[in-house]
C-alpha cells in the first residue's frame, strides 16, 4: 500500500517523537528524530514519513495529501492520543478509504481501550511493531498478522496472538536512509548535543528494572538486543557520506553501556573514523571503560541519576548506589567527558527533605547540564500500578501534560502535594544554575565560541518563557 508514516501536529514544541523519554514540551525547544516511525518506514518501499512538529507542518497541509495514500500509521502517546485521533478523523474525512493505524507504548499497553475510544482507528500494532506494520502495508490479511489488533467490518475488534520479539537486529534496515529521504536534519536539535546531530539505535531493550521507565516495560523489553558492531559502523559510514555536515552522533539505546565489551568495540571503530559521539549510560561505568570511550571520540553521556536519596533509588528499583554514581561522575570530570544529568522529582518516597537532598547532590556532582522532570506514571509501568493501588494517582484525572503540553505533577502523597512537587522543579533549576561557579563556566563557554553565545542566549530566552508557562500551569492547578 501507499503508506504514510506520520508524527502528527500537536502542542507547539511538544516532542512526542522522542517516544518514551519525554513526552512533553521541553524547557528548551528540542526535537529528537522520529526513529520509531522511521524504522518501519524503512521496511516499506515507497513510503513517506512526515514529522510535523519540527518541520512546522500544519494539519491542513497533511490532509491535502490524504488521497495520495492507502494507509497511514501514527506514533501515539498518552499525552498526544486525543490529538492524534483527531488527525486520523480529519484524514479519513478527506479520504474515506484510508486505513489508519497506531503504534507506540500507549496502544501496546491497551489496544482494546484505544480502539474503543477511537472508532476511526482501524488497527493497532502492539509491542515491537516494525514487521507487524510491514505486513499490513504488504496487504497480508489482518487476521493472519501477529501482534495486530484490528477492527472487522462489523465493528468488532480482534486481538491476534503476540509477535515474537526480534533477536536478529541486523535484519532492520538503516533508519538514516529515511532521514535522508524525508527529513531535514537541521530541524533536529537538542541543547546538550552539537548541531546538527544524528541519533539512532544500535540495540533495543534495557537490563534495568526502573519502575517508571516506559519503553522497556511495554515495547523494548529487559533484554538488550543489539545489532552487530559491523552493522552499526556501516550505518555510521553511510551517514558520513550522506550527511557530511553532522557534528555529532548519538546512540539512543536505552543504556548503551549495558554491554561494556561491545561499547568498547564500537568505540574503537568510531575512533578510526574520527567521529564525535555520545550515548545514554548508567552511572556505574568503570573508569577503564570510560577512558577507552573518551579516547575514541566520546564527548558526552546522558545519565539518569533520578534522585540523590538512596531510599528513593531503592524504591524505584534503580539498581544504583549514590556513592557509585558520585565516583562515576568524578571519573567523567577527570577524563573530560561531559554529562547531561537527568533527575525526577515526585517519585515514591519523595519528601520536602529528599527534594533538597537531590538538589544538593546535583550541585555536588555538578554535571555540565541537567534536566529536571516530574514523575510520570505511564500506563503499563510498575509505577502506574503502584500509584493506583496506593491512591497516589487519581485515575480519572491522570493527565500527564496540561492543555499547552507542559508536564504536570500527577502524583501526590499524604505528606507532599501536587503543587509542592510541581514548584520544586523551578527551585531545582534556579539553585543548580544560579550559583557563581556554574554561571562562570557558562560565561566562559560562551566567550570561547560566538556560536555557543548565540545558542545559549536563545536557550535562555526559551527557558524563561518555559518557566512563565509553568507558572501559568501552577496557577491553574
Amino acid at each position: 500500500m501507499r503508506t504514510l508514516f506520520l508524527q502528527a501536529p500537536t502542542f507547539d514544541g511538544f516532542d512526542g517523537g522522542a517516544g518514551s523519554r519525554y513526552q512533553a514540551k521541553r524547557e528548551i525547544k528540542s526535537f529528537w528524530y522520529p526513529t520509531w516511525l522511521a524504522q518501519p518506514a524503512a521496511l516499506v518501499p515507497n513510503s513517506k514519513l512526515i514529522d510535523a512538529p519540527p518541520h512546522n507542518i500544519k494539519l491542513d497541509e497533511i490532509v491535502a495529501q490524504a488521497n495520495d495514500f492507502d494507509l497511514v500509521v501514527l506514533h501515539t502517546s498518552v499525552p498526544s492520543f486525543k490529538s492524534d485521533v483527531k488527525t486520523i478523523e480529519a484524514l479519513k474525512a478527506a479520504n474515506p478509504k484510508l486505513i489508519a493505524g497506531l503504534i507506540g507504548a500507549k496502544v501496546a499497553v491497551d489496544a482494546a481501550g484505544a480502539m474503543a475510544q477511537a472508532p476511526a482507528v482501524d488497527f493497532c500494532a502492539r509491542n515491537e511493531f516494525d514487521f507487524t506494520v510491514k505486513d499490513v502495508a504488504d496487504g497480508v490479511p489482518m487476521a493472519e498478522i501477529k501482534g495486530l489488533s484490528y477492527r472487522k467490518p462489523d465493528g468488532t475488534v480482534v486481538h491476534n496472538e503476540d509477535r515474537e520479539i526480534m533477536t536478529d537486529m541486523d535484519q532492520l534496515p538503516f533508519v538514516t536512509s529515511v532521514y535522508k529521504r524525508d527529513l531535514e536534519m537541521e530541524k533536529y536539535f537538542i541543547g546538550y548535543l552539537k548541531h546538527p546531530y544524528i541519533s539512532f539505535y544500535s540495540g533495543r531493550g534495557c537490563k534495568s528494572r526502573c519502575t517508571f521507565c516506559l519503553w522497556p516495560q511495554t515495547v523494548g523489553g529487559h533484554t538488550y538486543r543489539t545489532r552487530s558492531v559491523a552493522h552499526v559502523i556501516e550505518e555510521i559510514k553511510y551517514c558520513l557520506k550522506e550527511f557530511p555536515q553532522t557534528k555529532e552522533f548519538f546512540f539512543d539505546d536505552d543504556t548503551f553501556t549495558d554491554n561494556l565489551p561491545r561499547a568498547e568495540e564500537i568505540a574503537r571503530e568510531l575512533g578510526k573514523l574520527g567521529v564525535t559521539w555520545s550515548c545514554n549510560a548508567k552511572a556505574n561505568v568503570p573508569r577503564e571503560t570510560l577512558k577507552v570511550l573518551k579516547e575514541n571520540g566520546l564527548r558526552l553521556l546522558l545519565v539518569g541519576y533520578e534522585s540523590g536519596n538512596q531510599q528513593i533509588l531503592h524504591n524505584i528499583k534503580k539498581g544504583m548506589r549514590v556513592e557509585v554514581a558520585e565516583k562515576f561522575t568524578k571519573d567523567c570530570h577527570e577524563l573530560g567527558i561531559a554529562i547531561h544529568g537527568t533527575f525526577i522529582l515526585g517519585l515514591p518516597g519523595e519528601t520536602k527533605e529528599t527534594i533538597q537532598e537531590t538538589i544538593a547532590f546535583a550541585k555536588r556532582i555538578n554535571p555540565h547540564t541537567i534536566q529536571v522532570s516530574l514523575a510520570a506514571p505511564y500506563p503499563g509501568t510498575f509505577l502506574y500500578k503502584q500509584a493506583v493501588e496506593n491512591g497516589w494517582l487519581d485515575v480519572e484525572n491522570a493527565e500527564l501534560v496540561d492543555e499547552n503540553g507542559v508536564q504536570v505533577a500527577p502524583l501526590h502523597y499524604p505528606h507532599l502535594s501536587h503543587t509542592e512537587i510541581f514548584t520544586s522543579v523551578e527551585e531545582f533549576y534556579k539553585k543548580f544554575y544560579f550559583r557563581a561557579p556554574k554561571i562562570a563556566s557558562i560565561v566562559s563557554e560562551m566567550v570561547r565560541s560566538p556560536d555557543m553565545m548565540k545558542r545559549r542566549l536563545r536557550e535562555g530566552v526559551e527557558f524563561y518563557r518555559f518557566l512563565k508557562e509553568r507558572q501559568g500551569t501552577a496557577k491553574a492547578a
